[in-house]
């Protein structure tokens, strides 16, 4: 169990006066605001001791061996795990805690545009992260010093006290609570990272967009994250993708969809179009009697596969324009045609409204007409 007195540096008899004044001093130094992220751990730990023996009703059940914050009162400082670790030597961790650790993975969005999924891309992005420490390279020191051990600990990171039970007096075990377990102090800490051995900066780095990627896929970074305290290994840097929305091409997995009109004419007698693709201009083919919503693909223009070669296709829906404002000779030549197919009065073929562009497809793909 935690020892608040030593969380707030004071001793087991001080008064509420100084147990106030020695929470005052650490919460200045600890706040988030102040101190940064790093220390919002350690400002909670600081809050938390200060309101259990601010409180007299608290403290006088805290210092009979039952931590009132915890449900049930388990025995603060001295609970009966600690009780069976002073017997039997039990698997707490010893030694003083390493500055160095690992630093925290960080997250970006980042939006791409629907050509990158085609095709993959690299871009230059910018993140603002934890970065080392140029001056003291990662080691917390003004330069010319270095960590000293620790007078009050002597360098174990620990310090023992003698505390009531129920089974009576023990010796436990807490956290130094000057060096705060590390068994060092640093008189003299960097003053550019304030004895973290890394500041914040704003760092630009070259990604590599795989083809075929989709909104909310993640793309990891291996060590392009936040150094760690005390200029410790790089987390990962995550990023998350958003394709932005194309003005002209849908995509549908691997596939890529857009639309083409054309006048009746041409779609009743055939002809040959360019259309504009990711690829360039590409050649499509209008068969006689092309139908409106009528699909036609191209292969292999759609988006690279991202587990796999190879791309998708280029799906084509057919728009067929129906003429307007006919001139008389226009409009004679319809009649003629009308005539010679007989369709001056053809009987109309009646269709479910629910049969949408996709629908169709996927009962042409099915072989059902």
């Amino acid at each position: 169990m935690t020892d608040y007195y030593a969380v707030l540096g004071v001793a087991r008899d001080a008064s509420p006066e100084e147990i106030k004044k020695a929470y005052r001093k650490l919460a200045r130094e600890l706040h988030p605001d102040v101190a940064g992220e790093e220390s919002a751990d350690r400002f909670k730990e600081v809050s938390h001791a200060y309101e259990v023996l601010s409180n007299a009703q608290k403290r006088e059940q805290y210092d009979m061996g039952v931590d009132p914050s915890q449900p049930g009162g388990g025995a603060a400082g001295f609970g009966f795990q600690d009780i069976f670790e002073s017997f039997f030597g039990g698997g707490r961790p010893q030694g003083p805690v390493p500055r160095v650790r690992r630093g925290d993975d960080a997250l970006k969005e980042i939006v791409v545009e629907l050509r990158d999924a085609v095709f993959g891309a690299n871009r230059e992005i910018k993140v603002q992260t934890a970065v080392l420490c140029d001056t003291c390279n990662g080691s917390c020191c003004a330069p010319g010093t270095s960590p000293q051990t620790c007078t009050t600990c002597q360098g174990r990171g620990t310090v023992n006290r003698m505390a009531r039970s129920i089974l009576g007096q023990v010796m436990t075990s807490a956290p130094c609570a000057v060096c705060h377990g590390h068994g060092t102090v640093i008189p003299s800490p960097c003053v550019e990272c304030g004895g973290q051995g890394r500041v914040r900066s704003v760092r630009a780095i070259t990604v590599e967009i795989p083809a075929g990627v989709e909104t909310g896929n993640r793309v990891r970074l291996r060590g392009q994250g936040e150094v760690g305290p005390g200029g410790g290994p790089s987390g990962d840097l995550y990023l998350e993708i958003r394709v932005r929305a194309d003005d002209t091409f849908t995509r549908n997995g691997d596939d890529l969809h857009c639309t083409v009109s054309l006048p009746m004419t041409a779609a009743a007698l055939g002809t040959m179009i360019e259309i504009e693709t990711f690829d360039g201009l590409q050649s499509l083919d209008i068969p006689p009697g092309t139908q409106p919503d009528e699909v036609l693909t191209l292969d292999g223009l759609g988006v690279g596969r991202l587990q796999a070669s190879g791309r998708g296709d280029l799906n084509v829906h057919v728009e067929v324009e129906i003429a307007e404002d006919l001139t008389p000779e226009q409009t004679e030549l319809l009649q003629q045609l009308a005539s010679l197919r007989g369709e001056e009065r053809p009987a109309a073929r009646m269709h479910s409204t629910s049969r949408g562009v996709f629908s169709r497809l996927r009962e042409k793909l099915a072989g059902r007409p």
